[in-house]
């Protein structure tokens, strides 16, 4: 009988001393209804209410910060959106390639310069597109010189094939350049390429205004990437604030007064005025005012040390 209402008390969570002691002083004959008051009265609870009357413990974390995983979480997308704040790089691999190889060879060491190029200036998108079929071995009437820079770049996720394939001994190739304007559109990037793209301009009006606006033209001289430091012209903006998205405006250049010192604007001329870096820029009546405005005054404090006995 003892064994019996300890396992009963036992199940409904109250520990076995308080049981034990409520049992000597009842007697192991007490009804259940009995022991039950009784450990209600002496102040015993079930573990399951004890647990869930506990509070759990509160982490201390420093005000105005989050937990331990939020934070890292939110430190990793701050760092990746200061070093994403430059434009993705798409880049026309064929173009690349014939360019530094004067047009007769497909170079894939072009390719590989101008990705280490823009790799050194911190861009994390960068992506070559080539035909499939230039992974197939070279033949006369189209050489390719340093054919496994395509498979390192491949295995780096850099270089991407666009499709082609075989019909009845004729190769059917796909319109490479369509994936690169596609993409580079997409991706709110740059196009590397020295074409113009001008079938796809008909095409699509959208695509006309991206090419103009976003197409990096380059040169290669003796083994160097170089691309222009004015993509887009004299009054265009600079190569940095073109390949980043979010330009840094340029300090406004103070242009010499056409005048020079003959100038009779004074402070309201929007020209510099290099004879006078420190000086208050002052209309000429200005300045011959106080000029007068000197004397009178030593004058009139003469006049009242005369009067005065």
């Amino acid at each position: 009988v003892h064994q019996s209402k300890l396992d009963f008390f036992c199940k409904l969570g109250y520990g076995k001393q308080d049981i034990c002691k409520v049992l000597e002083n009842l007697g192991q004959e007490a009804l259940e209804d009995d022991v039950l008051k009784e450990l209600i009265r002496m102040g015993s609870k079930p573990q399951a209410l004890d647990s869930q009357a506990q509070p759990s413990p509160l982490k201390l974390v420093a005000r105005g910060s989050c937990s331990t995983s939020q934070g890292s979480k939110l430190l990793e997308e701050d760092e990746s959106d200061t070093s994403d704040h430059l434009r993705p790089i798409v880049i026309d691999g064929s173009n690349v390639a014939m360019s530094h190889g004067n047009k007769e060879v497909f170079s894939c060491w072009g390719i590989q310069l101008a990705v280490d190029w823009f790799r050194e200036r911190g861009h994390t998108y960068i992506k070559v597109f080539v035909p499939l079929w230039r992974k197939e071995p070279p033949r006369q009437d189209s050489p390719i010189a340093d054919q496994h820079i395509l498979e390192e770049l491949e295995k780096q996720s850099i270089l991407v094939y666009t499709p082609s394939r075989k019909v009845k001994g004729k190769r059917v190739v796909c319109y490479d350049d369509r994936y690169i304007v596609k993409v580079a559109y997409e991706k709110d990037g740059v196009i590397v390429s020295n074409d113009h793209y001008r079938d796809l301009q008909n095409e699509n009006p959208e695509w006309k205004w991206f090419i103009e606006q976003r197409l990096l033209m380059y040169s290669f001289v003796s083994n160097r990437f170089m691309p222009p430091d004015d993509p887009l012209g004299r009054h265009g903006p600079t190569l940095n604030n073109f390949l980043s998205k979010k330009p840094v405006l340029p300090e406004p250049k103070w242009q010499p007064c056409p005048y020079g010192k003959k100038c009779t604007y004074g402070n309201k001329c929007k020209f510099y005025h290099p004879e006078r870096p420190h000086q208050a820029q002052l209309s000429v009546a200005d300045e011959l005012r106080a000029k007068i405005r000197v004397p009178l005054s030593l004058g009139k404090e003469e006049g009242k040390r005369n009067r005065s006995p």
